[in-house]
């Protein structure tokens, strides 16, 4: 063998990288047909028993094979998607039928992942404490209302969510509440002890505005 001519390490090498590039269920059967050639047409050319075939489980000890080169991670899956009608529940197909929301308005605001369904929409389109607060609000019924057909909110998700957004004003937040209780079924004041509170039919017509306004 010439000096130039290239190691068995090198030819298993380029081997391994044309099987890796083929469609991943013929790279096991390409690597071996090309790599049952590569030793053909070496024997041919070199004295018996001067072949360094990689090592099975059977030979005898000496120098380890050299490995295949590693392939590329799986990327994640992505286990987002749009909603569908299937996603809603009865009662949340009624209100959008009723408001006049459909289901291409709501891709707009929320998507799907993971069965749950998370906003999309990072702008409340206000400016003022008390009325994103509300928003928020109606937001967190909706996300709440397509999956359980009950449009309520939980008031100290609603805190959360003011004080992440950067519009939490704590000495008026009950106030916010209590100022927007005709959107908010049976309400007379907001009680940290009991914090699920229901949409009111204004509350929902609300709900459908809001959504059309961010779509």
């Amino acid at each position: 063998m010439s000096s130039s001519e290239p190691s068995l390490e090198d030819e298993i090498r380029r081997i391994a990288g044309i099987a890796d590039s083929c469609p991943p269920k013929f790279q096991e059967r390409c690597f071996e047909l090309l790599l049952e050639d590569l030793l053909t047409r070496r024997s041919s050319v070199k004295p018996p028993g001067r072949i360094q075939t990689p090592k099975t489980p059977d030979d005898s000890p000496g120098d380890e094979p050299t490995p295949l080169p590693p392939r590329d991670p799986e990327p994640p899956a992505d286990n987002s998607s749009d909603i569908v009608d299937g996603d809603l529940h009865v009662k949340a197909k009624s209100f959008m039928k009723k408001q006049g929301v459909s289901i291409g308005d709501l891709n707009e605001v929320l998507y799907k992942e993971d069965g749950q369904f998370l906003p999309l929409y990072e702008d409340l389109k206000s400016t003022k404490m008390s009325e994103s607060q509300i928003r928020i609000a109606l937001l967190c019924a909706l996300r709440q209302g397509l999956s359980s057909g009950t449009f309520e909110f939980d008031g100290e998700e609603v805190r959360k969510e003011c004080v992440s957004r950067k519009c939490y004003d704590p000495s008026n937040f009950t106030t916010n509440f209590k100022n927007s209780a005709g959107f908010f079924d049976g309400f007379d004041k907001y009680d940290k002890a009991s914090p699920m509170v229901r949409l009111s039919e204004d509350g929902r017509a609300a709900l459908a505005n809001l959504i059309r306004e961010l779509a």
